[in-house]
């Protein structure tokens, strides 16, 4: 077998042998799949329906469905029942998922997903909850919601939590409004600056961007940790607060946190914290004793809830004694009669200070249900493993692959939830992107690349605390392979993968240039 750019190919046969066979695409049993639009046509369909006579009228199939009928061709294709099932069976294999095998995406968490939590969201009652039902007939749902409500208080040692918002990033935003409300109550709307480190995450600095603010960086040292004096130096009356991740982008503890929150109150400030790392320190350290004001917590980061696919997300905000009046609505109050909403025909009895909603409605049921039942399941005891079992399996990686990369920070101490390693001793004209195309061919997706951008050639690996030492040695042995080879100089990294159902692309042209829509006229040039 030869490689070129496009993957295995059979060589030419030998004089005298039969033809050589023709390269379909297919690897294996992995098939070839071609668009929609190339198996079944739009002039065609999987199904026929009888002719309906002029006599006919107001019967059959187009009688039963009045206006709906459809008039005009949509432009979809037809297949039958086969062909639709197999396409779309034959694109789920192409997708990789936690299910299938480890997945090292650093600053990601994507942890396994018990069962018994997705069990316990499908049960009647929760799954089927609608957010226009009366309070008295949703009391078991509004129970879940201040249930986790409290275990995320008191995990965090905070003062309330917003449940509404949907994301990280929604979450993000909803502290910054309540920094916001809080600084404009007291008169002090005129704090326009917020600082953010090198070493949070991007979503940081754009959150308080959008929100209104201008946003200075603040270096980070040799250590890979915030640069404390050069922050607490540019504190003014100016400054409305800090963005700080911690544990930090780099996988490493912000030892001087409480220096940091001390010194922003000292001038004015409010500190929002990037709880997206929060499954690092679960059970082990509550954010408000280090002097945080608000955090967001992403849900399938920390307690278990599935991740990515585009699907519902959730990133309740804890909040300080000093935010909480500001905190949006609504959320989840017990009475004496039971659990009600406080809305905003309710909140001026006792939360007129509200910056208004993030939301439609109440957050994310389907959510809820299952981070409390992954905090049920743990318990107390059970959540502070989470976290030491979570670094354990940072570390165990950052030492065991030292000899073979360079760890940029492994001179800071033990890592937390990550390992960061940087594409430093590879051999010339080799790069980050030629290991993460080798560990394809190995049968792993990826790290996460580039990116902190503190670091050149970054490459992040977070392994969670949900896989065995078995696991993990099967990844630190492939990762050892093909980093020695990017070391060693072979060429054949430079066009990997090759089994993969796709070669390398040209990912600049792919992200300038995309086909994102079937014409046509451009069949061709989508098939390539």
């Amino acid at each position: 077998m030869s490689i070129n750019a496009s993957g295995w190919r059979p060589e030419a046969p030998q004089q005298g042998t039969s033809a050589a066979p023709t390269f379909t695409g297919n690897k294996a049993l992995m098939l070839e799949e071609a668009l929609i639009f190339e198996i079944g046509d739009i002039h065609t369909t999987g199904v026929d329906f009888a002719e309906r006579s002029p006599s006919a009228e107001g019967e059959g199939l187009k009688g039963r469905l009045g206006n709906l009928a459809r008039t005009a061709a949509i432009g979809l294709p037809g297949l039958s029942e086969p062909e639709a099932v197999r396409h779309y069976t034959r694109l789920s294999r192409q997708n990789y998922g936690i299910d299938l095998g480890f997945f090292p995406l650093g600053s990601c968490t994507m942890k396994h997903n018990p069962r018994l939590n997705e069990k316990t969201a499908r049960l009647p009652g929760f799954a089927d909850v609608h957010p226009l039902q009366p309070v008295d007939t949703v009391q078991g749902a509004l129970e879940v919601i201040h249930q986790l409500a409290h275990w995320l208080v008191t995990l965090t040692g905070m003062d309330s939590v917003a449940m509404s918002p949907k994301a990280g990033a929604h979450g993000e935003l909803c502290g910054i409004l309540a920094i916001k409300a809080a600084l404009e109550a007291r008169g002090e709307g005129h704090r326009k600056v917020i600082l953010v480190p090198e070493s949070a995450h991007g979503t940081n600095p754009a959150t308080a961007a959008f929100a209104g603010y201008r946003v200075e960086d603040i270096p980070a040292t040799s250590e890979g940790r915030v640069d404390t004096a050069a922050l607490i130096a540019r504190l003014g009356p100016d400054v409305a607060g800090v963005m700080i991740t911690n544990p930090n982008t780099c996988g490493l503890f912000e030892r001087d946190m409480r220096e940091i929150s001390d010194a922003v109150h000292a001038a004015g400030g409010l500190v929002y914290c990037d709880g997206a790392n929060f499954n690092a320190i679960v059970g082990r350290v509550r954010p408000g004793d280090l002097g945080i004001d608000a955090m967001h917590i992403n849900l399938h980061k920390t307690f278990s809830t599935p991740h990515g696919g585009g699907g519902p997300g959730s990133g309740p905000v804890v909040l300080s004694k000093a935010l909480t009046p500001f905190a949006p609505l609504p959320f989840v109050e017990k009475t004496d009669a039971g659990f009600r909403l406080v809305e905003e025909e309710t909140a001026e009895e006792h939360h007129d200070q509200t910056f208004g909603r993030m939301v439609a409605f109440h957050g994310q049921m389907g959510m809820f249900t299952r981070a409390l039942t992954y905090i049920l399941s743990h318990g107390a005891d059970g959540l502070r493993q989470v976290a030491e079992d979570a670094v354990l399996n940072a570390n165990y990686i950052l030492r065991s692959l030292g000899d073979t990369l360079v760890a940029p920070f492994g001179h800071s101490g033990p890592c937390m939830h990550e390992a960061l390693f940087s594409d430093d001793n590879l051999a010339e004209g080799f790069s980050t992107i030629d290991i993460a195309k080798g560990l394809i061919d190995e049968g792993y997706h990826p790290m996460t690349m580039y990116f902190p951008l503190v670091v050149h050639g970054a490459m992040l690996v977070e392994p969670t605390e949900t896989e065995s030492k078995a696991a993990l040695d099967q990844f630190i042995g492939a990762l050892r392979s093909v980093a020695e080879r990017a070391k060693a100089g072979d060429v054949a990294l430079k066009t990997a993968p090759h089994f993969a159902p796709r070669s390398r692309l040209d990912e600049t042209l792919a992200a300038r240039k995309p086909v994102l829509v079937w014409k046509e006229a451009l069949l061709a040039e989508a098939a390539e």
